[in-house]
Formats: C-alpha cells, structure tokens, sequence
C-alpha cells in the first residue's frame, strides 16, 4: 500500500533503532518514502535499516558536531530532505532532592539540546515548501510526575524548540510539528518503569496511565506527518489536556501516591540505567 502524499518523501528518522523510530521506519517505507536512520544502538540500527534498505549512521544527538556531520550526509544519501523526525530521547528517574544531577544534565543533553542540535541542522534542508519538522515530545511536557523533573522538563523543552521554530520558519513553505504521547508499549515504558523506585511509587502497577499499544501511536504519526500537522498526539485522550494543563496537572497531584516518600528515598540510592545506553561522552561519566 502506497500513500501518495508520503510516497517518495525523503525523511530522516533519528532514535531509528528500536520503539517509535524503527516502527515509523517500517511504516514509511511501507508507504513509500525513503527513509534515513541516526542514533545508537549500531547491531539493532543496521537490521531495522536493512529491512527497509535505508542508509543509517551512529550518531549521539548530544554530540553537536556529529549531528553537524551525519544529517547533511544522511540527507545527501536521500538525494536531499523533506521530513525530519527529531525522536531520539532517554528517560531515568531521578529526585529533584537528593538525586544525581548528572542523571538531569545527560537527559537535557539528549532530549533538549539532541532535538535543538537535530533541528538546527535539518532545518535548512527541509525549509521549503511541502518540507516538515517534527519534535518528539510527551505528555510529560504538560504534566509533571514525582521522580519524571529530568524527562519532564526535557520534553517541555523540546515542546518550545518546536514551538519557536515553527514561527521562525514561516513563509519557507515548511512546518513543524510537536508529537505528544503517553506510556506507549516501547522498551523505555518498560524500561524505565521496572526499577525498585517506580514499582514503589505506582504500588506495583507499569505505568502511570494505561499503555498503549504501540501501533496507535504510529498510525497518528502517519496521519499527522502526511497533513504536516502541527500537534500529534497518542492515544485520543491526551488532546484535552494540552491546553488545559494547568488543571491536568492539579488533577494529577491530587491522586494519592502514599509510598511517594518512600520511593523517593529508594531511588535516591537506585543504580537504575538509562532507557537507552549512552556513550561516554564529554557531558556524562558514570559516577565511581
């Protein structure tokens, strides 16, 4: 099956190796767009690229002068740009009292200034008319969990990065979207969820909300990417609570969380992994 709009669009996926990224892959191509991989994660990289005969490159979003290099030469090996999904993101609890703050600076580093670096340099390539921006965020950017500050407020970062390169981009002909989710059934729902910490605080229960099945989220991404819609999100609900999320989240910090104190505790001392394994580089160490 082939959709028109989408059948031979260029598009650049970064985060391509598992969860949203790979399936959008897969999804595009299957409707007949050429498609470009970035991220970690080489083994897995290369076999989603090679279903689909995509070209790929490692690349760490957070490193500015890989993505300097590696979008241009992705984009070239497309024969040019005219989507660019800025996907790639990592999640880790940690307490804004008491926990590690190089856990807050890697995940601002990766999801904030990874989409910024992502953006900025695909920007040119894709500013023309029928080209396409899209910002992966989450409803964490409009509501904001205990042990979820470093993610939270990476993704309403990503949120306003978007936000203000759309504007920044009118009259290009292109557009910019920000896509919002829930708990989705990826590895970093399940990953990020299954510490000691998160069991405490949720009571033994996986999420938050109820997780949705990864296929919902794809298939608004393919609606929204083929309309250059400017918000997408996944599942249905979270539409009501974009604009009204300041009552969202009082809602949320009414629900009882009686064990808060105690996961908090815990997760002070939890030696929990990122959702995805990242590279030493100059803005994370592990701490010894």
């Amino acid at each position: 099956m082939s959709n028109d709009r989408l059948s031979g669009k260029r598009v650049l996926i970064t985060g391509g190796a598992r969860g949203i990224g790979a399936a959008l892959a897969q999804r595009l191509s299957e409707r007949g767009a050429r498609v470009a991989l970035a991220g970690l994660e080489p083994e897995l990289l290369e076999q989603t690229a090679a279903g689909i005969r995509a070209p790929w490159r490692e690349l760490d979003v957070a490193d500015r002068e890989q993505v300097d290099g590696v979008i241009p030469e992705l984009a070239d090996a497309l024969g040019g740009l005219d989507i660019v999904v800025a996907n790639a993101g990592i999640a880790k609890q940690v307490p804004m009292v008491g926990g590690d703050p190089e856990v807050m600076e890697r995940t601002l580093a990766v999801n904030a200034l990874g989409t910024y670096y992502t953006l900025r340099a695909a920007a040119p390539l894709i500013a023309h008319r029928g080209g396409y921006a899209l910002a992966t965020a989450s409803l964490a950017a409009a509501v904001h969990a205990p042990l979820m500050g470093a993610y939270s407020a990476s993704k309403a970062a990503v949120e306003a990065i978007g936000n203000t390169l759309r504007w920044e981009l009118h009259g290009t002909g292109a557009r910019v979207g920000v896509a919002y989710y829930a708990e989705l059934d990826t590895d970093m729902t399940s990953r990020g969820f299954s510490t000691q910490a998160g069991s405490t605080l949720l009571g033994g229960r996986k999420s938050v909300t109820v997780v949705t099945p990864l296929s919902a989220a794809i298939n608004a991404l393919e609606r929204g990417i083929n309309r250059r819609a400017r918000l997408i999100w996944a599942p249905w609900w979270i539409a009501p609570l974009l604009p009204g999320r300041m009552i969202a989240q009082r809602v949320a910090e009414l629900k009882p969380m009686p064990d808060l104190k105690r996961a908090l505790e815990i997760a002070r001392d939890e030696r929990a992994e990122f959702t995805t394994a990242q590279p030493d580089s100059p803005v994370w160490r592990e701490p010894r």
